[in-house]
């Protein structure tokens, strides 16, 4: 598959197919109900992925086969036809931010040539995380949290203090954020939402310099779709709780359970990125309905051709 392939048949299509996704969760916010919202995003993605001139398979998705019955690992989408992709895909990201109606829901997906994007098995991930500008091993997995946080603030000519890190508001994060405040900097803790806040990164509007943090290894994957487009640097590593987990990333054909993978190991060639709004965020308007019509708010992102087109929908009911 070609860049202008990439370009001019698929950018347009992916924002279309992520539009469906956040309308259908956008019906169920606030009803807290988790897995009715989700489910809604899977039906309504898959619907819209079966409409498209594509040989598309899932390579991140929502579990192995006989956990997910509909976009699971190894599914085909698509007419069978035309450009033969790797899709990564979370219907709904932010399941309970959708479900109470919080902010930075989003639905988002990610394309790139097959073969192209590491098919990561459902474990967690250690991740780090920073936007573009900086040379090439500013940051680093096997530094500490303030010592990344610090290079980072030499780098940009800074006092640490004027540093904020993104880190998920979880237990296993204390060590974490100790050493960084330790250190003086700012933290933004997200209760969810990992893919945003490594995106945020990328984004000087958001203020968030640095992600650190440990989350799901699918959402590593589209979360590095997202920077090889804009720009930045991440690295990961698996996190195996179980001999079941290790079992599993086997089958999928790592052999290095403990590499260190960088962005571009992940998403190995031009990709493509598109996110959808659900409930309003740092990132985007959330999907509304208003007089007649339903509106929502996407990125689109295109690492082939370096664009990034801002996607306002207004659609009559």
């Amino acid at each position: 598959m070609s860049s202008a392939e990439l370009d001019r048949n698929l950018v347009l299509d992916a924002v279309r197919v992520t539009e469906a996704a956040a309308i259908a969760a956008w019906g169920l916010a606030g009803r807290g109900d988790e897995k009715a919202a989700d489910q809604a995003a899977v039906d309504a993605m898959r619907t819209a992925l079966n409409t498209l001139d594509i040989d598309g398979e899932i390579v991140i998705g929502e579990g192995e086969r006989d956990e997910a019955p509909m976009l699971y690992i190894g599914e085909k989408v698509g007419r069978g036809k035309g450009p033969a992709i790797d899709i990564a895909l979370d219907p709904l990201e932010g399941t309970t931010l959708t479900a109470k109606a919080m902010a930075n829901a989003l639905a988002v997906m990610a394309w790139a040539p097959k073969g192209t994007l590491l098919n990561a098995p459902d474990t967690y991930m250690d991740k780090i995380a920073c936007g573009p500008g900086f040379k090439d091993g500013i940051i680093d997995l096997d530094a500490t949290p303030a010592e990344n946080a610090a290079a980072l603030a030499k780098a940009k000519g800074v006092k640490p203090s004027e540093i904020t890190v993104c880190v998920l508001d979880r237990p296993r994060h204390a060590e974490i954020i100790a050493s960084l405040r330790g250190l003086g900097a700012r933290i933004y803790l997200i209760t969810d939402g990992d893919v945003a806040g490594v995106m945020n990164t990328a984004e000087p509007e958001t203020g968030v310099d640095l992600y650190i943090g440990q989350g799901g290894a699918p959402e590593g994957v589209l979360a590095c779709a997202a920077l090889k487009c804009v720009g930045g640097q991440f690295q990961g590593r698996l996190v195996f709780r179980n001999n079941d987990e290790r079992a599993r990333a086997e089958r999928l054909g790592i052999t290095d359970l403990g590499k260190k993978y960088s962005l571009h190991e992940i998403v190995r060639a031009d990709a493509i990125f598109a996110a959808t709004g659900v409930t309003s965020g740092a990132l985007l308007d959330g999907v509304r309905f208003k007089d007649g019509f339903v509106h929502t708010h996407s990125l689109v992102l295109n690492s082939s051709s370096g664009t990034v087109r801002e996607v306002r929908m207004k659609r009559a009911l």
